[in-house]
């Protein structure tokens, strides 16, 4: 099947099977949330005696963990052909299937990025009281390779985050509410339908806008959702109709989201400008004076492209670190100077080059 033919669709039938017939190197992510092989037996009943609605779906269930051991095997496969050399996967589970999710896909040739643990606040508790309340769920994120390339949104997630490098704990809460969708008799139409902000933070780490996300076990479509609002593209693939329609649905009330984050604006790697280039633009000038934000700090700007201060010349990252006490610093976030009138950052005027076709 030509991908193009396939973006923003759901395909419907069995996943190996309809994985085997997509491209080679056709998707920039996949986001994979396959049966957890629960093994769940006999009726849940809460601490009241009352009964309570965990995973029991036909879907979940194999004769043997050889047999679960061969369809994760098979789909993982497909997945990683589909993958491009530059993508990136991830995959999520619980202790019940995780660790041999892990093993195979170590097996097959994927190189793991992190682990990255989704921290449930609002967890389902353990009922009986015989073992932790299992609050957690791990997803793997891998390149297709050792030493292959795949794209990560640092500086978003990092803004994400309040400003902080973000972690690999992740907290956030389990669907609940209008977001859990419902049937008409007020069941859950999935019984582990995931919450979109888990996807919402996945996406817009490893993603570009305009990339296609592929989801094989596409469930009630929060891929689907969430690519639509973010202004990526997305294939899914289910067996189940009913899913189908409800995700159908649901992906057709969604809205592009309209933010400079979704366009990874704080992840475009800054115009290729040295000081001595800056300097033969006119946007600086030998002698001037470089400042920390603060002003308590400064650096005079040599004629080579290095600064001076104190009678020593270094570069700008050099300088910089000296001045914070590091062994290494970015100069371009830590200088600032008078620029027409303003007092703006180095780095700024890197942008102003480019936009200026490198003329002052």
């Amino acid at each position: 099947m030509p991908i193009e033919t396939l973006q923003d669709t759901i395909l419907q039938g069995d996943s190996i099977e309809l994985l085997k017939q997509l491209p080679n190197n056709s998707v920039d992510l996949i986001f994979a949330d396959p049966p957890y092989n629960m093994q769940t037996e006999g009726e849940l009943l809460r601490t009241d005696g009352s009964s309570f609605s965990g995973v029991t779906d036909k879907w979940d269930k194999f004769n043997s963990m050889k047999d679960y051991d061969v369809f994760t095997k098979s789909w993982l496969s497909e997945c990683r052909r589909i993958l491009k050399d530059d993508g990136a996967i991830w995959v999520i589970g619980s202790f019940q299937n995780i660790f041999r999710l892990g093993c195979i896909m170590q097996d097959l040739g994927f190189w793991i990025l992190n682990d990255v643990i989704w921290s449930k606040p609002n967890a389902v508790p353990n009922f009986g009281g015989t073992r932790f309340q299992n609050s957690h769920e791990t997803m793997i994120w891998c390149s297709k390779r050792k030493g292959a390339k795949y794209h990560f949104n640092y500086k978003t997630m990092k803004y994400l985050n309040g400003g902080k490098q973000m972690k690999s704990v992740w907290d956030i809460g389990i669907c609940i509410g209008a977001e859990r969708l419902k049937d008409k008799e007020g069941r859950k139409v999935h019984s582990t339908q995931k919450p979109e902000q888990l996807l919402y933070n996945v996406v817009l780490s490893s993603t570009q806008k305009g990339d296609l996300i592929l989801d094989p076990f596409f469930g009630t479509g929060t891929t689907g959702a969430v690519a639509k609002r973010l202004g990526r593209h997305y294939v899914g693939i289910e067996r189940e109709v009913s899913y189908i329609e409800a995700a159908s649905k649901r992906i057709s009330n969604v809205q592009l989201e309209i933010s400079d984050i979704i366009d990874n604006t704080l992840d475009i790697k800054p115009p290729r400008f040295s000081i001595k280039q800056l300097m033969d633009l006119g946007y600086l000038r030998p002698g001037q004076m470089l400042f920390s934000k603060d002003k308590s700090h400064y650096a005079i700007v040599t004629a080579d492209g290095n600064v001076e201060y104190d009678g020593q010349g270094m570069s700008i990252h050099k300088m910089s670190a000296k001045f914070v006490g590091r062994s290494n610093n970015n100069g371009w976030d830590y200088f600032w100077c008078e620029y027409n009138g303003d007092f703006v950052s180095i780095d700024s005027l890197r942008y102003m080059a480019h936009e200026e076709g490198g003329a002052k």
